[in-house]
């Protein structure tokens, strides 16, 4: 056993994890030579007056997790050399200036999750000239005055999250020109004062997220020449602009909401999130596998309809009326292998840099323009897939009224379409106000999901035209070959087999038809619905659905309404055999010829 004299000249003296509940006067006196007390994970309810008297030489008193709910005034009066004072996780419900009297030399002050209500109307710092870290985090605060850190001017770390602050005054952070880093994250702050952060010169981490602001003034951090980190994750921001963050000259790092914000901070080293799933810092198209595909869909999409429209051209048609609906769709499919292969292409422009060129693309002409030419492909599609539908479903359900579209009434039924969809993909362009930035509203262009930031009048524009336009359009094609099958069906009940086995085939097509129209349009009906009812929807399902499933349509009807057609076979065999009979005649009399020679020679 040590000797009493040895004992009580320890430095460190560790009772934590004890029963102690209270600490009477001049419990401590005969330890003057502690420099570390740990009194942590306790039961302390009542401090004496005297309780630390005699403990010149103590530089770190530990008193956390216990059950302290007030300090009394000058109960650290003999605590000069105190350096860190650590009150986390107790009941303090208030504090007062003289509570921390004595305290010249400290450095370090830790309340975090206590109760607080409120910080002193007087400096708060008045007794610690020296205080340099301030820890205020899972507190009750809710108002910042002015007057509360007047005299905290060598304060570098302040650290207010997790409060219930509303209000902050302005000149609250005015003396605190060393600060460092400021947290005033997760509180319920509504609005900056304008000129707040305007002391702060030498501030390096700014932390304002998870508050519940909608506006922020475009030279709020005009005074942050030496900001590095900024964060504002869960906050919308709909008046940002590139003008917000262009003093921040030295910031590396900055945390938001959105992805979509990263473009106004086009110099940043890091920006988080780096993806929303459609774009990543580096690139347009964040996916790997849809970089290539983009292109893959893109050519077999081209390729197709340029391939039908050809082959159109070529083969003379019965029919002439219904090839030229069939070619004006294969030109508005091959639109949106036209849009496609611009995305592609920008893709590449971008590689490694998308961050910095990120703004500029989504408000551009180039992105504007790609986006309306996708809009024109799909809702011209969608047009002629009804007309077609609707002419097929009167020429079968009603065979009697003997309704054939002429060449004139073709002709100004696709004309009327291809204006109307003009009309659908330009009338965005034509007020700024009321439909904002449609088409750049991601990087690829498309207005396909909405969010809080999106216009009024933009959301029930999409809304008419998916929810609307479209939705209407598949139910009408639905609707109809439901009743096209059923009547052919009705017809054919007494019929023999080869007619039965031709009834099997004709329901076979109708349903691939109806099957690639639903596969392509409910996910996107699905997608629309959900985003107006502001369910949160992964950039990446919203890419997907763009490269893969909204030009499912376009890649097939080029096959669904000529290559397995019977009509369009028969007359591919007929040309073929037509060309080998021609090439054929031609070769006989050679062969003739041929034979003779080798039967006369010698």
């Amino acid at each position: 056993m040590w000797p009493l004299k040895v004992f009580f000249s320890l430095p460190i003296s560790e009772l934590n994890s004890n029963r102690i509940t209270s600490l009477p006067p001049d419990v401590f006196i005969r330890y003057r030579n502690l420099e570390r007390l740990h009194l942590q994970n306790n039961s302390i309810k009542s401090i004496s007056y005297r309780a630390f008297s005699g403990l010149y030489k103590l530089r770190k008193l530990f008193l956390s997790q216990n059950r302290i709910t007030k300090l009394k005034a000058g109960i650290f009066r003999d605590l000069q050399n105190l350096e860190w004072l650590i009150l986390d996780e107790n009941k303090i419900v208030s504090i007062r200036q003289k509570s921390f009297e004595g305290l010249k030399s400290l450095f370090f002050l830790s309340l975090l999750n206590n109760s607080l209500k409120h910080i002193p109307r007087k400096s708060f710092c008045l007794e610690m000239p020296r205080l340099n870290w301030l820890e205020m985090e899972g507190n009750m605060i809710s108002s910042l005055r002015g007057s509360s850190f007047e005299e905290c001017t060598s304060l570098t770390v302040l650290a207010l999250r997790r409060n219930q602050i509303q209000s902050i005054e302005e000149g609250t952070f005015s003396a605190m020109q060393r600060l460092i880093d400021l947290d005033l994250s997760v509180n319920r702050i509504q609005e900056l004062p304008p000129s707040l952060f305007k002391s702060l010169q030498n501030l390096k981490q700014l932390n304002i997220s998870n508050n519940p602001m909608t506006y922020i003034p475009d030279d709020q951090f005009d005074s942050f020449v030496n900001l590095q980190s900024l964060g504002m994750e869960d906050i919308e921001i709909p008046n940002i602009s590139i003008r917000m963050f262009r003093s921040l000259s030295n910031l590396s790092h900055i945390y938001f909401k959105k992805f979509e914000y990263c473009g106004y901070s086009p110099n940043v080293r890091s920006c988080k999130p780096n993806t929303d799933g459609i774009s990543s810092f580096e690139n347009l198209l964040a996916n790997i596998i849809l970089r290539v595909f983009v292109w893959v869909v893109a050519f077999i999409i081209c390729f197709g309809n340029v391939f039908v429209i050809c082959l159109r051209s070529c083969i003379a048609s019965e029919n002439r009326h219904h090839t030229m609906a069939i070619k004006s769709l294969c030109c508005a499919d091959c639109l949106m292998g036209v849009y496609l292969f611009f995305i592609g292409a920008f893709d590449i422009k971008y590689c490694g840099e998308y961050n910095r060129h990120a703004q500029m693309w989504m408000e551009s002409l180039q992105c504007q323009l790609i986006g309306s030419l996708a809009m024109l492909s799909t809702e011209v599609s969608v047009m002629v897939l009804t007309y077609m539908t609707l002419e097929k479903y009167l020429c079968i359900v009603f065979p009697f009224h003997n309704y054939r579209a002429g060449r004139k009434q073709t002709l100004f039924s696709l004309i009327s379409i291809w204006i109307v969809g003009f009309m659908i993909a330009v009338i965005p362009f034509w007020d700024k106000h009321t439909f904002g930035n449609y088409y750049g509203r991601n990087g690829v262009c498309f207005p396909l999901h909405s969010d809080l930031m999106e216009k009024p009048g933009a959301r029930n524009y999409s809304t008419g035209i998916f929810l609307g336009l479209n939705l209407f359009a598949f139910i009408m094609i639905v609707f109809s070959y439901t009743s096209m099958f059923y009547s052919v069906r009705k017809t054919a009940k007494t019929a023999r087999q080869s007619i039965f086995d031709r009834e099997v085939t004709i329901a076979k097509r109708f349903f691939f038809i109806v099957f690639t129209d639903a596969m392509c349009w409910i996910p996107i009906f699905l997608l629309k619905i959900l985003s107006l009812l502001q369910v949160e929807i992964t950039g990446t399902i919203i890419l997907w659905v763009v490269i893969f499933i909204l030009p499912i349509n376009s890649a097939l009807n080029p096959i669904l309404y000529t290559i397995t057609t019977n009509s369009f076979q028969e007359r591919i065999k007929l040309c073929l055999q037509m060309k080998w009979q021609q090439v054929g005649l031609k070769e006989t009399p050679r062969s003739i010829s041929t034979i003779y020679t080798q039967t006369s020679a010698p």
